[in-house]
């Protein structure tokens, strides 16, 4: 996958001018100011509810083993790691708590159920991802390759591509490209290397202890090692991989479809990249539960401040002023599906997703 470089200054056809489609400043100043409001308690209060709930189905995990009930158990499972996943993105972005210090600590302790190393998420995502959204060779979340580098690859690359960028693969893609590549085993920039090492020994020390904990206890319930093992599968291993595949999933939506370019480095504008290059998903049956409006995900582009809570708010305010812009419609796993089929490799030329066969023909 291409290595993104990281910029920090501002993209030459970016313009003032917000006619000319290159500034944010008349979306920001669009949003209603109590779209900002994040009192403290009601932070806690998402993250206190998760916790609990996460606890509950940890205890639920361990106590029950009839195997259909699992696996009912191990989807909530994934949903509640989700949602505190979700908390903790939001706590990385500043947008649920004032205080430096109580989102450091919420933050590593929300994304701990998910393997997910704090301070490489906030590189990865918050600086690289946030900044440069669909720009060529910048943004690394589901960047696409062209048909060009597709035709080079070997077979087993393009095999794994195939896998990667179908609805089977999304997980795999996530956890390989994002969570291996750029938060465990990545080379951060000098001056991330001391606190990403330490949230990675963090994230570790977790996962070793939790699984001990979970053998013992295995072993003295069964006196077997796969009892031991498939009680440490089931609390903290099936939630991971089942949480992975589901913002994999999300993720890709949220950046993937026809309608949505990818620019290259001279083309490309924050109004390109944080309005045109995402969506608005409105999650149905009480999914927000969840999800946390995550999936209400222009708002959030256009200012990362925001709390999750607010995001409709803003989200209608933007749509009210960028009725032609805007990207809005109901959540849906079927078109998720569909974009996976027609969204394979990418001709920036022509800001034009390929299939595999169209490439294929336009070669």
């Amino acid at each position: 996958m291409l290595t993104p470089v990281v910029d920090t200054a501002a993209p030459t056809t970016e313009k003032a001018d917000g006619a000319a489609r290159g500034s944010l400043k008349p979306v920001l100043d669009i949003i209603p100011s109590e779209a900002y409001d994040n009192p403290t308690w009601k932070g806690l209060a998402y993250f206190g509810r998760d916790l609990a709930l996460y606890a509950l189905l940890v205890f639920a995990l361990i106590e029950i083993s009839n195997p259909f009930a699992v696996i009912g158990l191990e989807v909530v499972a994934a949903l509640v790691v989700g949602a505190l996943f979700v908390v903790g993105h939001d706590v990385a972005h500043g947008a649920l708590f004032k205080s430096k210090r109580l989102s450091a600590v919420i933050g590593r302790l929300t994304m701990l159920p998910s393997w997910h190393v704090y301070e490489g998420w906030v590189l990865g995502h918050n600086r690289i991802h946030h900044a440069f959204t669909v720009r060529e060779g910048y943004d690394f979340v589901w960047h696409p390759y062209t048909p060009e580098q597709y035709a080079a690859m070997s077979k087993l690359k393009r095999l794994r591509h195939r896998l990667e960028w179908s609805w089977l693969g999304a997980g795999l893609y996530y956890m390989r490209e994002v969570w291996w590549h750029k938060m465990v085993v990545g080379k951060p920039p000098a001056r991330w290397v001391k606190s990403i090492r330490r949230d990675r020994w963090l994230v570790l020390g977790f996962v070793v202890t939790a699984a001990a904990l979970l053998a013992w206890l295995g072993w003295e319930r069964t006196a077997s090692v796969p009892g031991a093992a498939w009680l440490v599968l089931r609390v903290l291993v099936v939630p991971y991989l089942a949480f992975s595949y589901f913002i994999g999933s999300l993720v890709h939506i949220h950046h993937v479809n026809r309608d949505i370019q990818w620019w290259k480095r001279g083309e490309w504008t924050k109004f390109k990249g944080q309005m045109e290059g995402t969506t608005i998903l409105r999650a149905r049956w009480g999914l927000n539960f969840f999800f946390h409006w995550i999936m209400v995900h222009i708002p959030h582009h256009v200012d990362m401040r925001i709390p999750m809570y607010n995001l409709e708010l803003a989200a209608d305010a933007i749509k009210t002023a960028y009725p032609d812009t805007v990207h809005d419609e109901p959540l849906r796993f079927t078109d998720f599906v569909r974009n996976t089929r027609e969204c394979k490799l990418y001709d920036f030329d022509r800001h034009q997703w390929l299939t595999y066969e169209e490439a294929r023909a336009a070669s």
